[in-house]
């Protein structure tokens, strides 16, 4: 059942009175209530891992974008070359401010030139909303908000092509990683695309919510384990998969975060904060995102401090005990010159130091992907 103290006043998706149903715990997230763990955060990680779980991510916001130009429009608002995008394929990026901070991390889903989905987070749905039409101004662009008429449902792990294809008419194997399509879930129309936040093979649907409703109750007839946001940031933060407001923000640029793969600045014209990349890009950056590993029993968690030689240098964004790599993990902020594959930082954990390596990232890679 859900908490009582959890307020009446957070929104609830489609899904949440069959959530109820299998006796969730429930928490706040970004204005929504949400669940935090089904059977259990340790026994949802490793059904991803292993076999297949689902989660229920119909909080995050849903745009549709059309109009002439759409993509080459769109070419503004990120770092990323769109114009490399072929109609069923996406492309993982950023929206900068004019300092080169990430206002959100999306996804562009690419249906032709003047047609796309874009997927973003839930706690920043609103900002980007007015970022993009904002920015776009463009009377011919046609945007429209679908977050709070779709499910999103996420099925990940192994066996999800074999879960999920009997309940879909196109061929899944036949979509590669960030691949997607339009098709029919269970005689409902639905948006398919080979994405996820867990470092796994898997699959994210949008759907109507009595579609969504009926591909719940059918894939937990077929086994599927439910999953919360516990096993959802363990299996990311495994794969090294950065979280909006921890690990990236408006203060942190992608090249700082570590995703210089997402920025092409040969051969892409203007783009909002591209002068603060390209001198970041040049001269160097003055911190990085590196992965770290506690080699003693300390868990390192968010916000806790990081020292090198008794001096503190950064700080903790994300840190866990990982399931499957069965260390404990974390990500931080350091300056360049201590971010070497190999140095030795300190970890501060109720005032004790805690040895820490830095290591290499992803801490999980899938043999699945």
């Amino acid at each position: 059942m859900a908490n009582s103290n959890v307020s009446d006043s957070l929104l609830r998706t489609p899904l949440y009175d069959l959530i109820v149903q299998q006796k969730a715990k429930m928490t706040a997230f970004s204005g929504w209530e949400m669940p935090v763990q089904f059977t259990g955060l340790k026994l949802e990680h490793n059904a991803v891992r292993n076999d297949v779980g689902m989660f229920d991510i119909s909080h995050m916001g849903k745009f549709t974008l059309e109009g002439q130009g759409l993509i080459s429009m769109l070419q503004s608002l990120v770092p990323s070359d769109l114009s490399r995008l072929t109609p069923g394929k996406a492309q993982y990026t950023v929206l900068l401010n004019p300092d080169g901070g990430i206002i959100d991390d999306i996804i562009v889903y690419c249906q032709g030139e003047e047609k796309a989905v874009i997927i973003v987070n839930a706690g920043t749905k609103d900002k980007d909303k007015k970022w993009i039409l904002s920015n776009l101004g463009s009377t011919t662009l046609n945007f429209t908000d679908l977050s709070s008429q779709k499910v999103l449902l996420a099925i990940q792990g192994p066996q999800t092509v074999e879960t999920l294809q009997p309940l879909v008419d196109s061929d899944l194997a036949q979509l590669c990683f960030f691949g997607h399509t339009e098709t029919e879930v269970l005689g409902y129309p639905a948006f398919i695309a080979r994405t996820g936040y867990t470092g796994e093979d898997g699959f994210e649907v949008m759907i109507d919510p009595e579609g969504g409703q009926d591909l719940w109750r059918s894939l937990l007839n077929a086994g599927v384990t439910p999953c919360g946001l516990g096993a959802r940031d363990t299996l990311r933060l495994e794969a090294a998969m950065s979280l909006y407001s921890q690990d990236i923000d408006d203060h942190t640029t992608p090249l700082e975060a570590g995703l210089k793969w997402l920025v092409h600045l040969d051969g892409k014209g203007e783009f909002i904060g591209r002068q603060v990349l390209e001198k970041q890009a040049e001269e160097g950056v003055k911190r990085r995102l590196v992965g770290l590993e506690m080699e003693g029993k300390g868990i390192a968690r968010h916000g806790y401090s990081v020292a090198s030689e008794g001096k503190i240098v950064g700080e903790i964004t994300s840190g866990t005990l990982g399931p499957t790599v069965g260390k404990a993990i974390a990500l931080a902020y350091v300056p360049t010159e201590l971010s070497k594959i190999g140095t030795t930082l300190e970890v501060e954990i109720r005032g004790k130091f805690y040895r820490a390596k830095v290591v290499k990232k992803p801490f999980y890679k899938s043999q699945n992907r």
